[in-house]
C-alpha cells in the first residue's frame, strides 16, 4: 500500500474515525451516474404515468427529492465531504408494465467524487415514489441500487461491469 492509499482512510493512527483529508488532491471535473428501480403493480405504474395519484405528480415531487438529497448527502452519510454540486439530473423510464427505473447524474468540480451523491439521490427518489404511492400499494420493492459510472479523480473512470476499475483494498 502506497503513501497516498494510507492517507486516504477514515481512521487515524489511533484507529478512530476521521474525515479523509483531501486537501492535497487536485481539483477535477467529476461525474457519477447511479440507478435504482421500483417494482410495483401495473395499475400503480399506470396511475403514476397518468398523474392520477391522490398525492399529486409523483415524478415531479420525486425529482425534487432526488436533487435535494444529492445536495445534502454530507448531512446523511457520516464522513462524506460536503460538495458544491454543479449539476443534478434525475430521470425516469419504465418497462411499460411494472417497473420504474430511476437514474441520477451528479456533477461537480472538486477534490472528491460524487458517487455517494448520485446513490443518495436515486435512493431518495425511490423512497419518495414509495411514500406517495403507498396508499395504492404497500408491497412495492425498491432496488437494486448501483453505481453505473463515474469519471474524474485519481482512481480513474468506472463503468458498471468493468471490474478492472475496482480496487481490492477499498
Amino acid at each position: 500500500m502506497g503513501d497516498d492509499e494510507r492517507r486516504l482512510t477514515h481512521f487515524n493512527e489511533q484507529g478512530r474515525a476521521i474525515m479523509v483529508d483531501v486537501s492535497e488532491k487536485p481539483t477535477t471535473a467529476r461525474t457519477a451516474v447511479a440507478e435504482t428501480k421500483v417494482t410495483m403493480n401495473e395499475e400503480t405504474l399506470l396511475r403514476i404515468r397518468e398523474g392520477s395519484v391522490a398525492k399529486g405528480d409523483v415524478l415531479a415531487v420525486a425529482q425534487v427529492a432526488g436533487i435535494q438529497a444529492a445536495k445534502r448527502t454530507a448531512d446523511w452519510i457520516p464522513m462524506c465531504h460536503p460538495l458544491p454540486l454543479t449539476g443534478v439530473n434525475v430521470s425516469f423510464r419504465d418497462n411499460g408494465k411494472d417497473t420504474l427505473y430511476i437514474t441520477a447524474e451528479v456533477k461537480t468540480t472538486g477534490k472528491t467524487g460524487v458517487e455517494m451523491e448520485a446513490l443518495t439521490a436515486v435512493s431518495a427518489v425511490a423512497l419518495t415514489v414509495y411514500d406517495m404511492c403507498k396508499a395504492l400499494q404497500k408491497d412495492m420493492e425498491i432496488g437494486p441500487t448501483r453505481l453505473l459510472s463515474k469519471t474524474g479523480g485519481k482512481s480513474g473512470d468506472y463503468k458498471a461491469g468493468d471490474r478492472s476499475a475496482e480496487r481490492p483494498d477499498c
